[in-house]
């Protein structure tokens, strides 16, 4: 399988600050090892904390948690990837606007799989908040959403 690469220089900004540069290439190396590269152990050891906040109500607090629902995913849908498309950074807030795919033929297919809108905060150089928005985007995605979205694993709210 060819692994999507998340390139720094392709989607940097002059504008951002030294911090936002960093906070971004942090997350760069999060998601591309979590999403892309599914190196779970890596993640563990490098961003795991006892601080994260998970506002996607369907994962439980905790990266443990998103790891472990990532590699529940990556399972049964090996080929899964998250191309990212732009990168945003104002301060300790960082978000992705990616599409996010299950099989590899369906890469670079805008009728395929999810468009996703995510935002981190990070704290002290960690992660410690993640909110997500996702737009399925066939009849696939969309029957997925309406199976697995309903039980609520965690009280922090969408906002």
């Amino acid at each position: 399988m060819n692994t999507i690469q998340i390139k720094y220089d392709a989607l940097a900004k002059d504008s951002w600050s030294d911090q936002e540069v960093k906070n971004v290439k942090l997350l760069i190396d999060f998601v591309q090892n979590l999403m892309n590269n599914h190196n779970f152990d890596y993640v563990a050891e490098k961003f795991g904390n006892e601080i994260y906040t998970q506002h996607n109500r369907g994962i439980p607090d905790g990266l443990a948690s998103l790891i472990k629902y990532v590699k529940d995913f990556t399972k049964r849908y090996p080929d899964y990837t998250y191309d990212v498309k732009h990168i945003y950074a104002d301060g300790d807030f960082v978000i992705f606007h990616s599409h996010a795919t299950i099989k590899a033929q369906h890469r670079g297919n805008e009728k395929k799989g999810l468009n996703i809108i995510d935002t981190w905060r990070i704290k002290n150089g960690q992660i410690a908040e993640h909110w997500d928005a996702l737009q399925p985007m066939d009849g696939f995605m969309r029957f997925y959403n309406l199976l697995t979205g309903g039980k609520i694993q965690n009280s922090n709210g969408v906002y």
